[in-house]
């Protein structure tokens, strides 16, 4: 019996795996690919897919906004839980990536489902907003470069509704942000977000310790 997080040794999260997940072979098969790419480690874990996918349609979400593609294994978790006439705003930088998740989102029937922004995110994101997007999505997720994660977050809580949700990616950063000889700019940039958020009035937050740590921010009505 334990009153905190229990840590998942190999041999628990296998039995995580084996009793909870549902995973659709295309996105297993996208899951095995990425893991070729020296970048393998950038790729979201499939339990913490599934639970976003689980919040999602908890949510009832229709809109959906994501701020770092990859090659999308996220977006495919997020698009298949919207419902017909979903639809999900997606930011890459890199081409390579974004063609292999266009190849998974085409296979999966969902491509008209995905709205891709192949540009720097600050910019599609800053468009949205100027384009009368302010408030008029239910669920954002973040997961990109560490150093913008704070426009990221701030430019989110511009886009989603009152009552809408935003996830912030790798907050626990493998240890590191707990870990005060390490001073890097990205641990430096997670650092002060999660101090940030945890003081932000304007949200309800809860860190869970899925994957590599995932800020739960739920903008307030008022």
């Amino acid at each position: 019996m334990s009153n905190r997080t229990i840590f998942l040794d190999e041999r628990t999260y296998d039995y995580l795996l084996e009793v909870s997940l549902d995973e659709p072979g295309l996105l297993r098969r996208l899951r095995d690919e990425t893991a070729e790419l020296p970048q393998h480690n950038m790729q979201i874990g499939p339990e913490q897919g599934q639970f976003m996918a689980l919040l999602v349609r908890l949510m009832g979400a229709k809109k959906a906004l994501e701020i770092g593609t990859f090659t999308g294994y996220s977006s495919l978790c997020i698009a298949r839980a919207l419902p017909p006439g979903g639809r999900l705003v997606t930011c890459e930088v890199n081409a390579e990536w974004a063609d292999v998740a266009r190849a998974y989102w085409a296979e999966a029937g969902l491509e008209e489902r995905i709205e891709l922004h192949l540009a720097p995110a600050r910019d599609t994101l800053d468009a949205l907003i100027d384009g009368g997007g302010a408030g008029t999505f239910d669920f954002a997720f973040i997961d990109a470069d560490k150093a913008g994660y704070d426009a990221y977050y701030e430019r989110a809580l511009t886009l989603v509704r009152p009552g809408g949700l935003i996830c912030v990616d790798n907050v626990l950063w493998s240890g590191a942000v707990a870990d005060a000889s390490v001073k890097d700019e990205d641990t430096r940039a997670l650092r002060a977000l999660n101090r940030k958020i945890h003081r932000d009035r304007r949200v309800d937050i809860s860190l869970v310790p899925i994957g590599d740590g995932l800020t739960l921010a739920r903008k307030k009505d008022t």
